[in-house]
């Protein structure tokens, strides 16, 4: 369990996370909505005690993330797919990071398999595409075997067969009882991939509720999300 108890986070004089509070509960996928500038990655950041907030706190099975003894085996996050060094090698990047946490080196091999990265683990990063990058930054959120995952805009440059594959793993992740958070922009996906959504708005929680509750009659979940976040778009370009 992943719990947020009126997490707050201020930068300057703007309230980006304002005091939100919600659950993700192992054995399902939880989707992360929001407009740009919503705090969505602040919110996944603080979970990770990479963000400080200025009141409430985040804990992961009950405890902060900086008090856990193997962060590594508790939670692993996609964040920045670009954050690879693009002079090492896919398999020396993850030799670093496993080395780095204290994890068996066979988890390198495991986790290349599992992402489809083995025939290309001796190439350097800066040769990757972007999709490339991703199955990459996923490989090393799963070096640590670990019960939570945090993923910021997986899909991310990935085409038609790497969308489904990370849809694919991260309901078989939740199948297992895993704890799966994922921030995305594209609603048809997350319509297909998602349980359960939290969707914010300018800081605020708008939605906490099962994927079915938000959609159904003839609504979409695009339809539901833009009237759930007209107010809050920062924003606009044609208007609707």
């Amino acid at each position: 369990m992943i719990t947020f108890e009126g997490t707050t986070r201020r930068y300057g004089r703007r309230t980006v996370v304002d005091r939100l509070s919600f659950e993700v509960a192992p054995g399902r996928v939880t989707g992360l909505l929001g407009p740009n500038g919503a705090g969505k990655t602040t919110t996944i950041r603080m979970a990770l005690g990479l963000v400080t907030p200025h009141s409430g706190r985040v804990l992961l099975d009950g405890r902060p993330y900086r008090e856990l003894a193997r962060p590594a085996e508790t939670a692993g996050a996609l964040l920045d797919a670009s954050s690879a060094h693009g002079g090492r090698s896919a398999r020396a990047h993850l030799r670093w990071r496993a080395a780095a946490a204290s994890l068996p080196a066979r988890r390198v091999g495991e986790v290349l398999e599992l992402t489809g990265l083995s025939a290309v683990a001796h190439r350097r990063v800066r040769t990757f595409s972007l999709g490339m990058r991703q199955r990459l930054g996923v490989a090393a959120a799963l070096l640590g075997d670990p019960a939570h995952l945090l993923l910021d805009e997986p899909v991310n440059g990935l085409d038609p067969e790497g969308v489904r594959w990370i849809r694919t793993l991260m309901r078989d992740l939740a199948a297992q009882g895993r704890t799966v958070l994922v921030s995305s922009h594209l609603m048809s996906e997350m319509a297909l991939t998602a349980d359960h959504l939290v969707v914010v708005g300018r800081g605020r929680l708008l939605a906490d509720a099962p994927l079915s509750d938000l959609v159904g009659d003839g609504t979409t979940l695009e339809d539901a999300y833009l009237r759930l976040t007209d107010a809050a778009v920062e924003y606009r370009g044609e208007p609707r």
